[in-house]
């Protein structure tokens, strides 16, 4: 999703809202644009990570026309290392392991006289958004749910960085009771 050009509310803050397509809810409130910018780097990252949904058993990669579509909405260009990349990323994240991922050109550039990753490509794009997550302290808020049967790429803002799952009210819920009737079996059998 683009932020709006009407979604500057104030000087230097912005109003930020649920992303269409995330199955969970998101921070909503008045933020600087620093943290509007730090959010617009989540959101492609999440984005990108989230092509492949091991709940519904799709991967945007394998239709070309979905695929398409994903990155015109961004603007942005297809590189030929999008999948290992991705897979790479969501492997650095918390994923299944996978090889390490190509490396992608991103340059240097003033925008608006401020020195700006900039990349020409959709696999530049998402390392650029990472990068700067990571500077910003933000990247091992990057999480993969645990959940074999869910897999999905979540933002941790939970104060002390802590969250397991996905949504607690699924996920989370699912392996609570999963654990309990194991220890409910154990307990029958002694």
């Amino acid at each position: 999703m683009h932020w709006p050009e009407n979604a500057i509310t104030g000087e230097g803050s912005a109003r930020v809202s649920h992303t269409p397509g995330n199955r969970y809810s998101a921070y909503c409130g008045v933020v600087s644009t620093a943290e509007v910018s730090a959010a617009h780097d989540v959101e492609l990252v999440l984005d990108f990570l989230n092509t492949v949904d091991v709940e519904q058993r799709t991967d945007v990669l394998d239709d070309l026309a979905r695929w398409r579509i994903w990155l015109t909405e961004r603007d942005l260009v297809d590189d030929p290392s999008v999948r290992a990349t991705r897979d790479g990323l969501r492997a650095v994240v918390g994923g299944p392991h996978a090889p390490a991922f190509p490396a992608a050109t991103v340059r240097i550039e003033l925008v608006t006289a401020t020195p700006t990753l900039v990349a020409d490509t959709v696999t530049g794009a998402v390392l650029a958004a990472a990068t700067r997550l990571s500077v910003l302290g933000e990247w091992d808020r990057l999480k993969i749910c645990p959940a074999d049967d869910c897999r999905w790429a979540f933002f941790d803002r939970s104060r002390n960085r802590s969250r397991t799952w996905c949504s607690m009210r699924v996920c989370g819920n699912r392996e609570k009771a999963r654990a309990w009737r194991e220890r409910s079996k154990l307990g029958q059998a002694q």
